[in-house]
């Protein structure tokens, strides 16, 4: 079987595609989880990366988990209770415990419809762009089940506890006009733009320094749930990073030039 991501470079851009439209890119798939943290870990490791655009292949973002093999593979098929509980830390709660310490800036191009694990895996993303015809669904509560992949974390931190509650409570889909309004994404484009825009908008952000970049996105993540008093120490030992580094210099030498003309 092909590989689930098909990873591309725009420049210093990685663009992530979830590419088994025939699954409409479910996530509960073998293997899946692992290519995502392969992915991760590359990432991390290449500072010629300073970006990354994930997005779906074919109508759908991804419908997240595969109903037809969630009974047998993390449900009662496998006997105990807990074994389902191993199932789930040794399987998609991997995902964004890997994703969401990307340390480089992430944008979701949400090109279709994102169900149960695909709308919270969008909200493990720092922007998320939707294509008119983008659909967000949190599903799980119309099965029977609950977001066992961190959505009752990530979602409230997306679009404040009222609206992340209607959304997990109904389990009713809205549309990308409604994602807007709520914050869910920060602009929804046409279907046939949307990669485009996206890409332009990772453009935009990888054209900045990378060591500042990340630890930028650093302080983005860790300032949603730590102290004010231990983020401001945190900043001052990046700042102290920052200012000995050549790309500080160099970006401070053309601030200076550009202020003398």
């Amino acid at each position: 079987m092909s590989p689930f991501l098909k990873l591309e470079r725009d420049g210093p851009v990685l663009i992530a595609t979830m590419n088994r439209p025939e699954t409409r890119n479910a996530l509960s798939d073998a293997g899946v989880v692992e290519e995502f943290v392969a992915c991760c870990e590359q990432v991390n490791a290449d500072l010629s990366i300073r970006a990354v655009v994930l997005t779906g292949a074919g109508p759908a973002f991804s419908s997240g988990g595969n109903l037809k093999s969630i009974r047998t593979e993390m449900g009662a098929g496998l006997g105990e209770p807990p074994l389902s509980r191993l199932a789930y830390r040794n399987g998609i709660q991997r995902l964004p415990l890997a994703w969401c310490n990307l340390e480089v800036p992430t944008i979701a191009a949400v090109n279709g419809p994102a169900h149960g694990a695909e709308n919270d895996l969008a909200t493990m993303c720092d922007i998320r762009i939707a294509a008119e015809s983008a659909v967000f669904c949190e599903t799980f509560v119309k099965l029977g089940l609950i977001a066992g992949d961190g959505g009752a974390w990530l979602l409230p931190r997306a679009i404040g506890m009222s609206n992340a509650c209607e959304m997990a409570f109904t389990g009713e889909p809205i549309d990308a006009r409604q994602a807007l309004a709520w914050g869910l994404v920060s602009r929804v484009v046409p279907d046939g733009e949307l990669l485009e825009q996206s890409l332009q908008l990772a453009g935009r952000i990888a054209a900045n320094p990378p060591h500042a970049l990340r630890m930028t996105k650093r302080l983005m993540r860790e300032g949603q749930h730590t102290r004010l008093d231990t983020l401001l120490e945190m900043s001052a030992g990046f700042q102290a990073l920052a200012h000995h580094t050549a790309e500080h210099e160099q970006a401070l030498a053309g601030f200076l030039q550009r202020r003398k003309r």
